[in-house]
């Protein structure tokens, strides 16, 4: 359930084909959700459950919860908690979903390891959590700015940066 002693981290895969496209997808939401709460200095207690789907589920969830009826790479549901409610409870910060087929072919799209988008995503993820958003130009430069920071840290490749045109 958790390689995080002091955060829980819950992942279910829905899709089986995750277990094929990505090296234990478990234990990469766990380490990359684990670095952003530590990264954000999260309090110890906080909780976030991962949903790794498809994008039949995934279109579901974005119809029902925000009136698109498409599928979408990841949706975040936070629950607004930045704190635990009583001494040893956790804190619920948010369910996270992604979907499988979507978040492939942006990958090869893009010309980098589903690994890594899956990475990108989760980090993306978390951080509307925690309460960022991209409504706004500079509310999308500082998430953008603090996704690439914790990417670094995780051995992954700024996903904003384009090639140069010759």
């Amino acid at each position: 359930m958790d390689n995080d002693s002091s955060h829980t981290i819950e992942v279910a895969v829905e899709a089986e084909a995750w277990h094929t496209a990505v090296t234990d997808p478990e234990g990469l939401c766990r380490r990359v959700i684990a670095a952003v709460l530590a990264e954000e200095a999260v309090p110890a207690g906080g909780e976030v459950s991962v949903l790794l789907t498809g994008d039949a589920a995934i279109r579901e969830l974005n119809r029902t919860y925000r009136g698109k009826d498409a599928p979408t790479n990841v949706l975040s549901f936070p629950t607004g908690n930045d704190v635990a409610p009583d001494p040893g409870l956790s804190a619920l910060l948010g369910d996270i979903a992604v979907a499988l087929e979507t978040t492939r072919r942006e990958a090869e799209a893009e010309g980098k390891p589903l690994s890594d988008h899956l990475a990108h995503l989760l980090v993306h993820g978390t951080l509307h959590l925690l309460g960022y958003d991209h409504e706004e130009d500079d509310e999308a430069r500082r998430m953008e700015a603090r996704e690439v920071a914790i990417l670094a840290r995780l051995g992954i490749a700024d996903p904003y940066r384009t090639e140069a045109v010759a």
